[in-house]
C-alpha cells in the first residue's frame, strides 16, 4: 500500500480542489490519502463526494500551534489531526478562532504591502481564494500575479519571510491545548515536520516528550523537509516515546515542487492510527 497522510487542497493553501487532489492521488498510485487543510474541515464533504473507487481518504486537518519555552520566544509548531469529530464544540470554536486570525493577519500584511506601493489588494486575494482559508500563500500568489516576485517560494523568502517588515504574527493555539482538543474530539494528534530546520527554529526532544505526556500520539518522521539524519533522529525518538511514525508529502499542488506521495507511511503504522481514531471514519469502499 502507498499511503500519504499530509496534503492540502484549495480549501486552504493548496492549488487543487479536493476533487482534483484526489484525482492526482489516484493517478500517482496512492491507495490512501489524508486531506489535512489548515485549520478547517470544509473540504471533507467535498472529498467524500469526489472520492474515486479504490482510494481511501482519511479526513484530517493541520492545526496551527505554538510551543512556549520557558526562556525563549514561542516556536511555531503544527499538529496533524486525524479522524476527529468535526462537531466537537471546543475544537470547532478553536478552529473558527484560528481562521479569523488568518484573515486578520492576511489583511494587515496586504495593507502594509499596498501602503509601500506593492500592487496587491485584499478584496482580489479573498475573491481568488474561492472561499478557502486565506493565508500567506494566497498573498504570495497575488504577488506573483502582480509581477512583484517570480514565484511563491521567492515571495516567502523575501516579502513574506518572518524577518520581513511586512510579517505579522498570529495567535496560534498552545500545542498542548491543541493536543487536548484533538484527543477530546476522538482524534489522533501527530506532530508535523517537527525537525524541519530549513523552515526555521524547531523544538527540542524535551518539548516532544512533553507533548507525548500531554497526549500526542505520533510523529511525522518521513517528510520532504527532513534530512536523512533528522528522519533517523525522529524515528528513534518516536520509538523511545512509544509514538506512531508517519510519512507524507505535505503536497500543496503548484504551490510547492514536491509531488504527492513523495514520502509515505508504513501500512502497520497506518492501521495503528486508524485504531486510535474514534471521532470520524475514513472514506473508503
Amino acid at each position: 500500500m502507498r499511503i500519504d497522510l499530509h496534503t492540502h487542497s484549495s480549501v486552504s493553501d493548496g492549488t487543487e480542489t479536493p476533487a482534483q487532489l484526489l484525482a492526482t492521488a489516484g493517478a500517482a498510485g496512492l491507495d490512501v490519502v489524508a486531506l489535512t487543510d489548515h485549520d478547517t474541515t470544509a473540504g471533507w464533504a467535498l472529498a467524500e463526494e469526489a472520492r474515486p473507487p479504490g482510494l481511501t481518504v482519511v479526513p484530517g486537518m493541520e492545526l496551527s500551534c505554538r510551543w512556549f519555552p520557558d526562556d525563549q520566544p514561542p516556536i511555531s509548531v503544527h499538529l496533524l489531526a486525524y479522524l476527529f469529530d468535526p462537531l466537537s464544540p471546543a475544537f470547532a470554536a478553536e478552529r473558527a478562532r484560528l481562521r479569523d486570525e488568518r484573515l486578520s493577519r492576511g489583511e494587515r500584511i496586504v495593507e502594509a504591502l499596498a501602503a509601500d506601493g506593492h500592487p496587491v489588494a485584499w478584496e482580489e486575494i479573498v475573491a481568488a481564494s474561492e472561499g478557502g482559508v486565506v493565508g500567506r500563500p494566497h498573498v504570495a500568489r497575488a504577488l506573483v500575479r502582480a509581477g512583484v516576485v517570480a514565484s511563491v517560494d521567492q515571495a516567502f523568502a523575501t516579502l513574506l519571510h518572518h524577518r520581513s517588515p511586512y510579517y505579522v504574527a498570529k495567535a496560534d493555539t498552545d500545542v498542548r491545548e491543541g493536543i487536548a482538543l484533538v484527543r477530546a474530539a476522538g482524534g489522533v494528534p501527530v506532530f508535523a515536520h517537527g525537525l524541519a530546520t530549513k523552515r526555521g527554529r524547531v523544538v527540542g526532544d524535551d518539548a516532544v516528550a512533553a507533548m507525548a505526556e500531554a497526549g500526542l500520539l505520533g510523529l511525522e518522521v518521513d517528510h520532504p523537509d527532513h534530512s536523512d539524519e533528522e528522519r533517523a533522529h525522529m524515528r528513534g525518538l518516536a520509538d523511545e516515546l512509544g509514538l506512531l511514525r508517519t510519512g507524507s508529502s505535505d503536497y500543496h499542488g503548484a504551490n510547492k515542487t514536491t509531488p504527492i506521495g513523495a514520502c509515505t507511511t508504513d501500512p502497520e503504522q497506518y492501521e495503528a492510527l486508524l485504531a486510535a481514531g474514534t471521532g470520524a471514519a475514513p472514506y473508503r469502499d
